[in-house]
């Protein structure tokens, strides 16, 4: 099979199942449980302004999914068709990423394994064709990961992995410090130290424009300015009601408190009347109650710390208060299905480990680890850790197909 078949093939296997579900969901994706990029996409287009409130310019949240959703509703409008497609194309592009990937460090045939596996993991067949800002997460983890897996970079890749990583982390931003982490990797793969420093410089580069912007209308040079939620993630009531099964966002809030950016919106488009907010002062008190929570709590937070863990690897699907389509038939497939699917992937990427050449596993592990310390610096969930499953599905091809020769594979160690 030609590699233009091969990519339309594993495209096809992704995106088929996907549109299916669209259908099924297409009168509930934009009608609730729609994340906030939603409302910045749609008062962007009719006001021209990236927030919640005409002539109020916010940065409460990482902008990628947002500009996302503007691209499309400016081409074909705010259509359940016109978002699913364009994110089930998304997820087609990212099928292709991972085949790729599997080509480069096992083999075509464990590639287009690799893709499928990933593509058709229960709960993203489901995720993938809502509101969620993870769909984009993926493509962009797979393209670094297919550069950094290259080994010893040239100046010219190295440039590139620091400017899509600089965007990965406009897409989430929690990814703040991932592109020092790949810089330390290819260090020590034999990248010189010129070309590796070229990683987080560009990234920087990357976010400049955004951080710049946020300056100049917002107030403040900013990432984001929702330090609430990490907030949320990190106090004292935290562990208790991620322990009820409820989420963060449920957790007992300051009286007193004032409006959020959200809820700015809210309030104006119920009233019209617009209420100023502060945001970079929000921002400041909230990262300073969770600094002070983990200095003065350092027990509770290696509790929430454990807790996050356990809920980003729990095979099930968490969070079952509260969810969209909680108590229906979907709880099946979260309960059941997710974990039979996922036990048995998560046992043959372990095997895997064991089957690919030492950088390859270190790398593998680099994104397993790191998107297990998101979860420790902020809270733990399955839709986070979703997002690179597809390193998992690489490693379970691996071990599938090298276990039988009970010997390592070679080839990747020369790419």
């Amino acid at each position: 099979m030609s590699r233009r078949r091969t990519f339309i093939f594993v495209a096809a296997a992704a995106a088929v199942p996907r549109l299916l579900v669209l259908l099924h969901e297409r009168g509930s994706m934009l009608a609730a449980y729609v994340e906030k990029s939603d409302l910045l996409a749609r008062q962007f287009i009719a006001s021209g302004t990236f927030g919640y409130v005409p002539g109020e310019p916010s940065a409460s949240t990482q902008p990628l999914y947002g500009w996302f959703m503007i691209v499309v509703y400016w081409i074909a409008g705010r259509h359940w068709w016109s978002l699913g497609t364009a994110q089930v194309a998304v997820a087609g592009l990212t099928a292709i990423l991972v085949c790729e990937l599997g080509r480069r460090t096992v083999s075509l045939r464990a590639g287009i394994a690799a893709a499928v596996i990933a593509s058709w993991e229960p709960y993203l067949l489901w995720h993938d064709v809502h509101a969620n800002r993870e769909i984009l997460d993926q493509p962009l983890g797979v393209g670094m990961f297919l550069i950094a897996a290259q080994g010893t970079l040239t100046r010219k890749r190295a440039a590139l992995l620091g400017l899509l990583s600089g965007v990965a982390i406009l897409s989430n931003s929690r990814l703040i410090v991932f592109p020092i982490a790949l810089a330390i990797y290819l260090l020590w793969r034999g990248t010189s130290w010129q070309a590796a420093a070229l990683i987080p410089v560009l990234a920087a580069v990357a976010l400049a424009p955004w951080v710049i912007r946020n300056k100049v209308e917002v107030g403040c040079f900013a990432l984001t300015t929702d330090a609430r939620a990490l907030w949320k993630a990190n106090n004292v009531n935290t562990y208790a009601t991620l322990a009820a099964g409820k989420w963060i966002d449920d957790v007992p809030d300051i009286h007193g408190r004032p409006p959020t950016p959200q809820e700015t919106g809210t309030i104006y488009a119920q009233t019209g009347r617009k209420v100023n907010v502060d945001e970079c002062a929000q921002q400041s008190y909230y990262t300073t109650l969770a600094l002070h929570f983990w200095r003065d709590h350092p027990g509770e937070k290696v509790k929430l710390m454990v807790q996050a863990t356990k809920m980003i690897w729990d095979p099930r699907v968490g969070l079952e208060q509260g969810r969209n389509g909680s108590g229906g038939s979907l709880d099946t497939i979260r309960t059941w299905i997710e974990p039979v699917y996922m036990i048995p992937l998560y046992l043959l990427a372990i095997a895997g480990l064991f089957f690919v050449p030492l950088p390859l596993r270190v790398l593998s592990l680099l994104f397993l680890v790191f998107e297990t310390a998101e979860g420790w610096v902020f809270a733990g969930t399955t839709r986070y850790r979703v997002s690179w499953d597809w390193v998992l599905a690489v490693l379970a091809v691996a071990a599938v197909s090298r276990a039988p020769r009970a010997r390592p594979f070679k080839r990747a160690s020369s790419q």
